[in-house]
């Protein structure tokens, strides 16, 4: 895993832009709609030529395939796990029940997206869940590895993504296994496949586990702490199960409360789960520092340092606001950052979250998408200057 030698080095969080005909192929199979394969697959392929020098160009250091040949950041496992059917939808966020009128305003603007959805139309667990088609999984790998031969000086080093147990156990209902204990460990079991081939093809691996915050105001809202804690607690045993092959330092965790635009009054304070987090066995950790919601909560690792093998990634760039952050602004965060892990090497820069975890669901425009990391890359630039 890379670290900060010389400079600070920029990254994100995983998805990115898609083009609107993509989103669209999209949303037409996620309502049922009868949609061609083939058609599909080349559209992912050609938004994926595009999205990698679309990042070369904005001067991304650590960057990924965007995205681009899914759905959205788990629900394209639909189509490569056995065990699903039928459909439910979410619970609401604790968050927006809150607020009558920002639910009714948040209803309405999501009623008029073209957007795959994360709470409606989601699939059920029915029967026994297994990884149906390692060479679904290969092929993305394979994709990828080809445009970023066409760029060979790309990336310091390339990522890619893949779900959490945890995130599918509350997404996916189970109607099948005996207890969220056995449901936690098919869905290890599958995700493991994912896990090991991404490593495999030599690329990083960053597990993307909102579920980890984001889950204490949606499935437990209604629950003690502790009932939260202990999901968090199975959750990660879960997840370092699944990475008993892949070395830690090939790894890197993502946690978040959700990638919206609301209140987010009812998150879990980080320092509630950071102990727990802490027992995943990853080289690093990739969290939101952007927001105004947790901003302040990098000075969580003043009193629970990282371990010396770990790397951050800070969230310095905020996903769901179409301003684009000023380059000392960015510099700032960096900094502070830097001084509380002690270490700017162990620093990277990134983004609190994905810019379109679903597709659809982005809520800031693509061409500001790209200002925003051109400025994520001055910033650090900036911030070298003064850390280095």
């Amino acid at each position: 895993m890379l670290r900060s030698e010389n400079r600070i080095l920029t990254t994100h969080t995983g998805s990115l832009p898609r083009p609107p005909d993509l989103v669209r192929l999209y949303v037409r199979r996620s309502r049922g709609e009868e949609v061609d394969a083939d058609e599909l697959a080349r559209a992912g392929k050609v938004a994926l030529d595009w999205v990698v020098p679309k990042q070369i160009e904005a001067g991304i250091d650590v960057g990924n395939n965007g995205e681009q040949q899914r759905s959205s950041f788990f629900l394209y496992l639909r189509e490569r796990l056995s065990g699903l059917g039928g459909s439910w939808e979410r619970p609401s966020r604790g968050d927006v029940e809150r607020y009558p009128v920002f639910k009714k305003m948040w209803t309405e603007q999501h009623a008029s997206k073209t957007q795959v959805s994360s709470f409606n139309l989601l699939p059920k667990a029915i029967g026994e869940v297994a990884y149906t088609d390692e060479g679904a999984i290969r092929a993305e790998c394979e994709d990828f590895a080809a445009t970023l031969s066409k760029h060979p000086e790309a990336f310091g080093e390339a990522f890619m993504t893949a779900p959490s147990p945890g995130i599918l156990a509350t997404t996916i209902l189970n109607e099948h296994y005996e207890n969220q204990e056995a449901y936690l460990r098919a869905l290890g079991r599958a995700l493991r496949v994912e896990y090991e081939a991404i490593v495999g093809h030599g690329f990083m691996l960053q597990v993307d586990a909102p579920d980890l915050a984001l889950e204490r105001h949606i499935t437990y809202k209604d629950r003690p702490l502790k009932d939260f804690i202990a999901f968090v607690e199975r959750v990660v045993a879960t997840i370092n199960a699944a990475l008993a092959n892949v070395p830690r330092e090939r790894v890197r965790l993502h946690v978040c409360w959700g990638n919206s635009e609301s209140p987010h009054d009812c998150d879990v304070p980080l320092e509630d789960i950071l102990p727990i987090l802490q027992r995943a066995n990853v080289g690093g950790f990739v969290l939101p520092f952007a927001n105004p919601r947790h901003a302040h909560e990098f000075r969580c690792f003043a009193r629970r340092p990282l371990a010396d093998d770990q790397i951050l990634v800070a969230g310095v760039i905020d996903p769901l606001t179409n301003f684009v952050e000023h380059p000392e602004v960015v510099a700032d965060r960096i900094q502070r950052v830097a001084h509380t892990v002690g270490d700017p090497s162990r620093v990277l820069a990134g983004t609190d979250c994905g810019f379109d975890t679903s597709a659809g669901w982005g809520r800031v425009a693509e061409d500001v998408v790209w200002a925003k990391l051109a400025s994520l890359k001055e910033g650090a630039r900036i911030a070298s200057q003064r850390l280095f």
